[in-house]
């Protein structure tokens, strides 16, 4: 199960919103292999100052349309799956809204699956 959280900045239509939403979860399905209908997303917008992003760390030029992505999700994937994942989502925002590859910063955060609970207050991937 991985779980999006998706942060903004302020005043992004809900086309924009939507279509971000779509791209992750889809290069999440076609990449990292995660189970089709495992979709699980937090977006939220974040007025003036309520997102910092340095603008020029590792010599990367970001703007104010800079957003944050980061994912937690079942422990095993290869580096090379992480970085093919990282270009697809950038890529895949830049094509579907324009987004500027240097505006999109991902955080992966990997768990063991027993740190999940699907609801009715159970561990699903506990045997």
């Amino acid at each position: 199960m991985p779980l999006a959280r998706i942060d903004l900045p302020v005043g992004k239509s809900a086309d924009y919103r939507n279509a971000v939403g779509d791209v992750i979860y889809t290069v999440l399905v076609e990449v990292l292999n995660a189970p089709k209908d495992d979709r699980f997303q937090v977006i939220s917008e974040h007025s003036s100052g309520g997102l910092v992003i340095d603008p020029t760390y590792l010599g990367i030029r970001r703007t104010e349309d800079a957003i944050l992505i980061q994912v937690t999700l079942n422990e095993g994937r290869t580096v090379e799956l992480k970085q093919a994942f990282y270009k697809a989502v950038a890529d895949g925002l830049h094509e579907r809204v324009g987004q500027r590859r240097e505006d999109v910063v991902i955080n992966l955060v990997e768990v063991k699956k027993e740190n999940w609970s699907y609801g009715n207050g159970e561990a699903q991937y506990v045997p």
